[in-house]
């Protein structure tokens, strides 16, 4: 799936997100509302990784679904 999709079904999808990324809250995903970079910000903060880390995770996250 492509982010498009994700985006588009975000309701369905921010759970899933929220179970990958322990850290992160409902009221996180939805202050994300399905932007990606929004996604990547909150992992990189939350993680303390690097931009290059958490977008690798978020495109991981996409190809599953």
């Amino acid at each position: 799936m492509n982010w498009d999709r994700i985006e588009g079904n975000w309701k369905q999808v921010k759970g899933e997100a929220v179970a990958q990324w322990g850290k992160l809250t409902h009221d996180d995903m939805d202050v994300v509302n399905g932007e990606r970079q929004k996604l990547v910000g909150l992992i990189q903060e939350r993680y303390g990784l690097a931009k290059d880390e958490a977008e690798r995770q978020v495109d991981d996250f996409v190809a599953k679904h």
